[in-house]
């Protein structure tokens, strides 16, 4: 049985804001969370079903951060928030019902892949660049298949989501991040009300999370605003090699 003691709760809650930190501009907080809440002592689906809540708090002020800043127009995407809701839904529900192992081999090798694209490419830059699709081909492709995977399985999603952004509408990289984690946090609400029927999110120490992903995200923000593609492209490569890494590692040791 988890007990939450201070200790725990003060050591999740730095944990929680160095993720928040590292998501807001990268992706990949889950990293340091999900280890951590299993290291307290969660049992394993009680630990995903927390991290979901106490990432929304993350993915939240980053969000709302962005907005307020006017780098992301949410009537614009409208419709890849519904898609990008529905495909995280549908991910949590199937995952669920079926064995996920075979994504969990081949994922390693894709995060690795974006590391490299987003380290090799010389198409990522600050400015947009002409669109390949249109945003409602976006939403029915990019921000309806990388939302199910966040439901289905997750890890890597905030790269998931910025690739997109770049390759597939063109964005800068950080106007890419930046809508990035909007729907990132909408993918985060749809799994977490699935934890949550299933009784799977401890609520005190997930609020406790939450509220140092807040205070992480909003300082990462900042960053991606004042300092862009110097910041996040690094970033996003060393996070990218970290997800690989430990993956294999998970899977393979």
């Amino acid at each position: 049985m988890f007990e939450l003691t201070l200790q725990i709760g003060i050591i999740l809650f730095f944990v929680a804001m160095l993720a928040g930190f590292i998501d807001s501009i990268a992706g990949g907080g889950g990293l340091l969370t999900i280890p951590a809440l299993m290291w307290a002592g969660i049992p394993p689906a009680a630990a995903l079903g927390t991290n979901k809540l106490q990432a929304c708090g993350g993915s939240f002020f980053a969000s709302l951060y962005f907005i307020r800043k006017g780098m992301v127009k949410v009537s614009e995407i409208k419709l890849s928030i519904v898609c990008a809701f529905i495909g995280a839904a549908t991910g949590t529900i199937l995952v669920q019902m079926i064995d996920a192992s075979v994504l969990s081999m081949v994922l390693p090798f894709l995060i690795l892949a974006i590391g490299c694209y987003f380290l090799f490419s010389k198409t990522i830059a600050e400015q947009d660049k002409q669109q390949m699709v249109t945003p409602t081909v976006f939403a029915f492709t990019g921000a309806l298949g990388v939302g199910f995977y966040d439901g289905f399985f997750g890890p890597g999603t905030g790269s998931f989501f910025a690739l997109a952004f770049v390759s597939l509408a063109g964005f800068g990289l950080a106007k890419a991040t930046a809508h990035a984690k909007v729907l990132n946090f909408i993918t985060n609400i749809a799994s977490l009300l699935f934890f949550a029927i299933g009784g799977q999110v401890v609520l005190k120490l997930g609020l406790i999370m939450l509220s140092g992903q807040a205070i992480g995200a909003t300082l990462g923000s900042r960053l991606v605003v004042t300092k862009g593609t110097k910041v996040i492209k690094p970033l996003v490569v060393i996070m990218s090699l970290g997800m690989s890494f430990k993956l294999l590692w998970t899977q393979y040791m």
